[in-house]
């Protein structure tokens, strides 16, 4: 089995290569598009079920809306129109015929041009607000929290599997409120839930904020996000909630009887996070030997691998094997037994290595003798000598022990990864040699930021939620600053 590029040597070559050999996806014969491998398809589950039970929770419900939006409804909030335009698929026409001069090729029928275009949605709050009119009369009908898990289509020039594909799955959460205060708290309530999916399930640390205006999505007055640091020193967003105000409800003329019986406008929210994740998991915990995973989003959270060279040691091991999966299910636990006979041990464990596989069992002929198994873990490569009595418990404590050290590793990392600065001199020379998240003074004007931003490449990843009053100078103009932001190179 090929090694992999080492990360020192060539991160973004590492992160390619990983993604391929540990067959997680790979290019598509359409430009820009991935194709999700099984196993890789496997952890998007696994992301998507959890997820999904906590928006569930916390009272949303699924449907699911087109994925073509005509293009006068496209139109009608004109800031979500204007900073999506450029990354629009159109559909223009709905038939092929055959071309006359060239038989076995089709062509566009130039007769059946549709009489409006279609845009292939990259978000969907225009047709799901559209829609939202023949549902909302009164305050009884409020609130709406609906949840939509779908493909969206970017046309992103340049692409990188799972980062930035030009089509990719996602979710989108898409309320209405009777009042201002009722979506802004579910705005930061569905920050909250990706915070804690992230931290809790995906063992990633995340800054959770909220974003300046430059850098809002397209039709919201206030974007929130969490943002999560890469082994590299980059910055990448995991999950954005946005309090959409009543731009969208106006827009499409969506009214509302409110209690006092006057007419109003709802309050919208909208929420996403997207196969993107993938993307941060790898780059968050894994290694040169491949894929580390987290427990709780590993397909396979446990292998189980004989040694033997005998059909009668087979046999004996796969009893001992037997048992231990028994045991290990009725704890919730799944646990594949791999007995293939036309790959060698050694093999096998460099496949699960590479796969990220978090524990790892060999049994062979002297642990039967023994009444023991080698346990390793993928985390820290290291093994252990364990009785096969009261394995089950051992490697479910071990599972959650794994599940915990990758976290505070990630941690650790992040938080030596931020750095406080107070003179753009110190910031350029940390974004270069160090990375990371750097902390510094802002005056507030889109005109430093985008500054910034042109000589360096860093962008204010976010406003933490938790910033303390501080007074202070911005970088570049020197003009007074109450607080501190957080500037990166990100994904």
């Amino acid at each position: 089995m090929a090694k992999l590029t080492s990360r020192a040597e060539d991160y973004s070559k590492w992160y390619n290569e990983l993604v391929v050999k540990a067959d997680l996806a790979e290019n598509s014969g359409v430009r820009g598009c991935m194709v999700i491998k099984p196993y890789g398809y496997a952890i998007w589950e696994k992301m998507r079920d959890e997820m999904d039970r906590m928006f569930k929770e916390t009272g949303h419900q699924n449907a699911y809306f087109p994925i073509f939006v005509p293009k006068s409804l496209f139109e009608a909030e004109e800031k979500n129109a204007e900073g999506f335009a450029k990354e629009c698929a159109v559909v223009t026409h709905y038939r092929l015929k055959s071309d006359p001069n060239n038989p076995g090729k089709l062509i566009v029928d130039p007769e059946a041009k549709l009489e409006e275009e279609l845009i292939v949605r990259p978000t969907s709050e225009a047709i799901i607000w559209n829609t939202y009119k023949n549902w909302i009369q009164s305050y009884r009908d409020l609130p709406i929290l609906i949840n939509q898990w779908a493909n969206v289509v970017r046309w992103e020039m340049r692409t990188r599997l799972f980062l930035r594909t030009a089509e990719f799955l996602w979710q989108e959460g898409h309320t209405a409120h009777a009042t201002k205060d009722e979506a802004i708290e579910e705005t930061e309530k569905m920050l909250g839930v990706y915070a804690d999916f992230a931290e809790r399930f995906m063992a990633i640390p995340v800054v959770k904020g909220y974003k300046t205006e430059s850098e809002r999505f397209a039709g919201a007055d206030e974007t929130y996000c969490i943002e999560a640091m890469m082994q590299d020193g980059k910055a990448l967003q995991a999950g954005t909630s946005h309090f959409l105000g009543q731009n969208f409800s106006k827009a499409f003329d969506v009214k509302f009887t409110n209690k006092e019986g006057k007419q109003d406008f709802p309050w919208a929210t909208s929420w996403g996070t997207s196969t993107r994740l993938m993307g941060a998991l790898i780059m968050t915990h894994s290694d040169d030997n491949g894929l580390v995973l987290p427990p709780s989003l590993a397909p396979i959270p446990v292998v189980i691998v004989p040694i033997h060279r005998t059909d009668e040691q087979l046999a004996q091991i796969g009893d001992v094997a037997d048992d231990i999966i028994a045991k290990l299910k009725a704890k919730g636990i799944h646990v594949k037994y791999d007995d293939r006979n036309e790959y060698k041990p050694g093999w096998k464990f460099a496949e699960y290595e590479l796969k990220g596989v978090p524990v790892r069992v060999a049994i062979g002929p002297k642990d039967l003798e023994n009444q023991t198994v080698e346990v390793a873990r993928r985390d820290t490569l290291t093994k252990e000598i364990v009785l096969i009595e009261g394995l089950d418990q051992y490697i479910t404590d071990l599972l959650q022990t794994i599940q915990q050290d990758i976290f505070n590793k990630a941690k650790s990392f992040r938080d030596e990864h931020i750095t406080r600065v107070d003179t753009y001199e110190e910031f350029k020379k940390v974004l270069e040699e160090k990375g990371g998240f750097i902390s510094a003074h802002w005056d507030g004007t889109p005109e430093e930021e985008e500054q910034i931003k042109e000589e360096t490449k860093a962008t204010i990843r976010c406003i933490p939620l938790d910033a303390e009053e501080e007074d202070g100078v911005s970088l570049v103009t020197g003009k007074p600053s109450k607080r501190r932001v957080l500037f990166a190179k990100a994904y």
